[in-house]
């Protein structure tokens, strides 16, 4: 299948592994170009401003949505973000790359109905225990893990959004990687000589 665009949208809920597929495809040298959110957080220590994310006040961002200047944007875990239309015309015009546009489901059902020939991946732990075992793993807080697991359900509500599953199952990173990279050959994001 061929595609007018070059976005790829990789979904999936916390815990899924979908940061680490990203990171892997692009530590395998392939043409990757991410599509940067814009966030309303405070930087944390490691980031800077488009690593990982744009970072604005409140007000910009509300200022930002009242221009209009939003291709898709939401309030995820009291934050607000989004992927602007400047951002989103970077990365396309890019057309030696794979834009990777990384968002949650809501954002992945706005961005198909925007762009509707995007590809559109889920990536998943095999079930929800395991997605909260992670969770566990990484040390994060239990109130936390709840509002997660909550929203997680969401996920497998609306799985029909995508057009690709790929579980990711513990300790087979690679295969997965694999995975996604046969998806993006038979879709023609890929040569098959990659």
């Amino acid at each position: 299948m061929n595609h007018t665009t070059n976005l790829v949208i990789i979904s999936g809920p916390s815990g899924g592994g979908e940061d680490s597929v990203i990171e892997s495809l692009i530590k395998r040298g392939l043409p990757i170009e991410r599509v940067v959110t814009t966030v309303d957080r405070p930087m944390r220590p490691g980031e800077s401003e488009g690593h990982p994310y744009y970072f604005k006040s409140r007000k910009e961002i509300d200022s930002m949505i009242a221009n209009d200047e939003f291709a898709e944007r939401a309030e995820v875990y009291g934050s607000k973000r989004g992927a602007t239309k400047k951002e989103l015309e970077r990365v396309m015009a890019l057309k030696n790359k794979i834009g990777i546009w990384k968002m949650d489901w809501k954002g992945s059902q706005t961005a198909k109905k925007e762009y509707p020939d995007a590809l559109a991946i889920f990536i998943t732990a095999e079930n929800i225990d395991k997605l909260i075992e992670r969770l566990k793993k990484r040390g994060d807080a239990p109130e936390y893990i709840q509002s997660r697991i909550e929203y997680t359900k969401e996920y497998y509500d609306n799985k029909g959004i995508y057009d690709y599953e790929v579980i990711n199952e513990e300790g087979k990173l690679e295969q997965t990687v694999d995975k996604v990279i046969a998806i993006l050959k038979k879709e023609s994001y890929l040569d098959n000589n990659i």
